[in-house]
């Protein structure tokens, strides 16, 4: 089920103009940039920044547990604060 939905963001994206697309890609590589940064300087962030960096729900990071990966990197729940719970990002080679 999950493949279909991702088959029909790709086949949607490819009706869009060229310029949206490359638009799309930008954004995607800034993403990709920021968190690359995020590794590479250790930084710790919140499940709400994660979530908002990997563009999906708080809830959706919470639920995938204490490690598992995202793209090029690893996520680590390495700690709660108050009511926040940090994560680390590291470059998986």
């Amino acid at each position: 089920m999950a493949d279909s939905g991702i088959t029909q963001s790709v086949e949607s994206s490819d009706n869009l103009p060229r310029e949206t697309r490359v638009n799309q890609l930008r954004n995607m590589l800034e993403t990709l940039q920021i968190a690359e940064e995020i590794a590479k300087q250790g930084y710790l962030i919140t499940s709400s920044e994660l979530a908002d960096l990997m563009d999906v729900n708080a809830s959706a990071v919470t639920s995938r547990g204490e490690y598992w990966a995202w793209r090029n990197w690893s996520v680590s729940r390495v700690r709660r604060e108050g009511n926040q719970i940090l994560w680390q990002l590291e470059r998986l080679d």
